[in-house]
């Protein structure tokens, strides 16, 4: 078995970060663009992290302190630059947050020297991961995340709780943490998102909740509520607004995906979703809007059916699962949404405000009924061969 130097990984480091990512030209449905290679894969992640640089006390340069994956991750646009706020997964299974940024959108992104240190106020506290960002009108950027706990009142070793932590920051570094969120009717939360504007002069929460660490119970799907102060965050009324259906994509679980976009037309949420089949989980991402004056209102479209999943197929271009946390709408209103798949690696797919107001107020619902999916498909069929005749 050979060993390398350290100069030689920070060499191979320096190739991968700077690699550019050119557009997938085979990829095309008129609704997003996808990138053929990752943005972040744990190969990003800086050697530094993970070895003893030192010769003498690291002789065969082996991995003191390895990555599994990088994924998960928030996004936020931060002095001219994009930034996510990444889960980064040891090999001890502990997942910590780290900020990746880089002046382009799709390409070129470099972990900042030291991941983010959250204040430890949450003593029973195991685990943290898949914080979402937001912009709030306040004036601050919140992180509301995972935060796991082990569930001291089962004697299952495995048996665990999910709470929303929530933190802030002005600069991406210096990290204020806050109370775990509490909801009066739900045991656990995870997959929560603030909304970046007041409403009814109150901090709003989309929410998602559990009725165990795995389970999301009889009912629900993506919740709605409001709290009084963000610094005690309690919110006793939950409104469900995307419901779980069978055998759609929100079968399982939904979760509320990426902070919602303002549009002229409504708020705009990339939700993922998630349903069992026989080869096992399949999260997909979806859209759907809410109304501007009410964004617990889902703007249906005119069958009141809640709209169906983002171009009827996955965003991931690699496996069954894809999951987002974190899109950046650009000022020329371009739109990247930064999602994970089952290869633990992150990746980038480009789309436009226009577009998902397009796909969202005139893409067909999801059908219920597999003869109703068939008929909607054959119906779009017949009408493009008479176009195609003329």
């Amino acid at each position: 078995m050979r060993s390398r130097s350290f100069d030689s990984l920070m060499e191979a480091y320096e190739r991968v970060v700077s690699r550019q990512n050119p557009v997938d030209e085979h990829f095309y449905n008129g609704i997003f663009t996808r990138y053929r290679h990752p943005v972040l894969t744990r190969e990003h992640v800086p050697p530094f992290w993970m070895y003893d640089a030192n010769p003498e006390t690291n002789p065969f340069m082996m991995q003191r302190l390895g990555v599994n994956a990088t994924l998960n991750s928030g996004a936020i646009k931060q002095n001219g630059k994009y930034c996510l706020a990444v889960r980064v997964e040891g090999m001890d299974r502990k997942s910590f947050f780290a900020i990746a940024e880089s002046g382009r959108p799709t390409e070129g992104f470099r972990f900042r020297d030291v991941p983010v240190l959250l204040p430890d106020t949450e003593k029973q506290e195991t685990n943290v991961y898949d914080m979402r960002l937001t912009r709030h009108e306040d004036g601050w950027i919140y992180g509301v995340f995972c935060s796991e706990s082990k569930d001291t009142e089962n004697t299952d070793l495995s048996a665990a709780v999910a709470a929303a932590g929530i933190v802030r920051t002005k600069d991406l570094e210096r990290w204020e943490r806050l109370p775990n969120l509490v909801t009066l009717h739900s045991p656990q939360q995870r997959n929560v998102v603030l909304h970046p504007e007041f409403v009814e002069g109150k901090y709003a929460f989309y929410t998602r909740p559990m009725d165990d660490f795995i389970e999301t119970g009889s009912g629900g799907g993506i919740g709605f509520g409001l709290c009084e102060d963000i610094t005690h965050p309690v919110i006793g009324e939950e409104k469900i607004i995307s419901l779980r259906r069978y055998h759609t994509i929100t079968e399982s679980k939904n979760g509320a995906g990426a902070v919602p976009i303002k549009t002229d037309k409504g708020w705009i949420h990339i939700a993922h979703g998630v349903r069992n089949t026989a080869a096992g989980l399949r999260y997909v991402l979806y859209a759907f809007a809410t109304a501007l004056d009410d964004p617990s209102r889902v703007i249906a479209e005119p069958s009141g059916m809640l709209l169906g999943p983002l171009g009827h197929e996955r965003v991931g271009d690699v496996s069954n699962v894809v999951f987002t946390n974190g899109a950046i709408a650009d000022d020329d209103g371009k739109v990247y949404i930064y999602y994970a798949s089952s290869d633990t690696r992150m990746h980038v797919a480009e789309t436009d405000v226009e577009r998902l107001c397009d796909y969202v107020f005139h893409t067909p619902a999801d059908p219920l009924r597999s003869a109703d999916c068939v008929r909607q498909r054959a119906a779009l069929i017949e009408k493009n061969l008479e176009y195609m005749k003329r």
